[in-house]
């Protein structure tokens, strides 16, 4: 198996991205298309993105912003059959690896509630209490790096 990294540069990624994107947050979980795709969605938005590519075939997508001094990851998604073989873990810390080039040193999340477990074993801790993002129960989540 052939796993690929791929740090979004052009057009054709992005929309890659997006269509996992879709297929997950929108068709799986039911967020409206118009909250999934927002204004840090383009080349120019002061974000990145990343693209993930197992043999070929795109199957993760995420992205980062820097908010008030945290990076914050967003977007992070697996397509279904591709959940088990820890390409979510990868996508996080490849994001988190972004984080580190810019010298941040906190990273900040929404995670979903089923996911709870998942970021708190990448050493992420809970933040908040549980909220309503899109219907869907989440906390904010937090890691700070040595």
């Amino acid at each position: 198996m052939k796993i690929e990294v791929i740090r979004v540069s052009t057009e054709e990624q992005l929309e890659k991205a997006f269509s996992i994107r879709k297929e997950v947050f929108v068709e799986e979980q039911g967020v409206p298309m118009e909250s999934e795709i927002d204004e840090y969605d383009n080349l120019l938005s002061p974000c990145e993105h990343l693209l993930i590519v197992v043999d070929d075939k795109p199957v993760g997508a995420g992205r980062i912003r820097f908010v008030d001094g945290f990076g914050k990851l967003e977007r992070i998604c697996v397509l279904q059959p591709y959940r088990k073989i820890c390409i979510g873990k990868l996508i996080v810390q490849e994001l988190e690896k972004i984080a580190k080039e810019k010298d941040c040193q906190k990273v900040k999340l929404h995670a979903q509630s089923h996911a709870k477990v998942f970021y708190e074993k990448l050493g992420y801790i809970i933040n908040s209490d549980e909220f309503l993002e899109e219907g869907i129960p989440h906390y904010l989540m937090v890691k700070y790096f040595e």
